[in-house]
């Protein structure tokens, strides 16, 4: 790595997953915060991820390879200029561990930015702080891409993907059927409504220019994937929405997961498993979007990012 020194690091952060079955309970336990689960929390867990690959971690790999892709598209645009390095919320290489290892390669100057398009000071702005106060402490002047959700390219790849997913989905349901499209995100504690946070709005506004660009007037926005704590969290959860449309009489839906950007839990599972289940008891033909992962635009809306911050 000697030959990063005088290059611009990026932090590539990401919410991490377990290597493997057996990292599972170490996962949980750094989730909540030091708490191991209960045996049924983790028997849970442990289920969700055998249903969705035979326990298979498809977010480690797809991390890896938007790192990669990433790193390529850098190289391309700014040859020699920018080398990655990868840290992660919940799993090893921590983002402590990524901007360590910038230290080491002699990097002086670095951008974090992490694989979600918009920001929460739950999520999103909790990466920065631990990136941030770790690069002052190695001494690493560092900046931060904050958000993207509306970056052109961005708004491009999920547009094609609506588009193509609409296509799929009349052929399927047939053309007449009412189609809705659901765009969705994970959910958050609704106290961040109180806070000012710009999470709900970016969503919305990402939604909005999709729609807009792949011409659907029937959609609306929905959310998945809620913590379980006794705090409210936001609503009406996708489930809940598609009981409600059943009764509108809403015979086929598009879900579009905009939110995230890659093939992994709150994705296999929670949309793929559980709510396609739900939509089959109420006669409602579910598919979905496909995920960003290594898509060239989304590298690219990735790439120029970057770029801009680190100017």
């Amino acid at each position: 790595m000697s030959n990063a020194a005088g290059k611009i690091g990026v932090l590539v952060m990401s919410y991490g997953t377990p290597e493997s079955m057996d990292d599972v309970e170490a996962y949980y336990t750094h989730i909540r915060r030091g708490h191991p689960p209960t045996p049924e929390q983790l028997t849970e867990l442990k289920d969700r991820y055998e249903a969705i690959v035979g326990g298979v971690f498809p977010l480690r790999e797809n991390t890896n390879g938007q790192v990669a892709g990433l790193q390529d598209k850098l190289d391309t645009l700014a040859p020699g200029q920018y080398v990655c390095f990868q840290g992660l919320k919940h799993a090893r290489p921590y983002i402590e561990d990524g901007v360590e290892e910038m230290a080491k390669a002699g990097i002086k100057k670095a951008v974090g930015i992490v694989l979600a398009p918009h920001y929460s000071v739950m999520s999103v702005g909790g990466y920065i702080k631990r990136a941030k106060e770790k690069a002052e402490e190695l001494g690493i002047a560092m900046s931060f891409v904050e958000h993207y959700h509306l970056h052109p390219k961005l708004i491009q790849a999920l547009t094609e993907r609506v588009t193509n997913g609409l296509a799929a989905l009349a052929k399927e349901a047939g053309e007449a059927v009412r189609t809705k499209v659901l765009f969705s995100a994970h959910s958050l504690p609704e106290k961040i409504r109180e806070m000012g946070d710009p999470y709900e709005k970016q969503l919305l506004e990402t939604s909005a220019a999709v729609a807009e660009a792949a011409g659907v007037t029937d959609w609306q926005f929905t959310w998945q994937s809620a913590g379980r704590t006794r705090e409210p969290w936001l609503g009406p959860d996708i489930l809940d929405t598609l009981a409600a449309l059943s009764e509108e009489g809403v015979k086929a839906v598009l879900v579009a997961p905009v939110g995230f950007v890659s093939d992994h839990l709150e994705v296999l599972y929670d949309l793929d498993i559980e709510a396609k289940a739900e939509a089959e008891k109420l006669g409602i033909t579910l598919d979905r979007i496909a995920m960003l992962n290594r898509d060239p635009l989304y590298m690219e809306t990735l790439a120029e990012s970057v770029m801009t911050a680190a100017e």
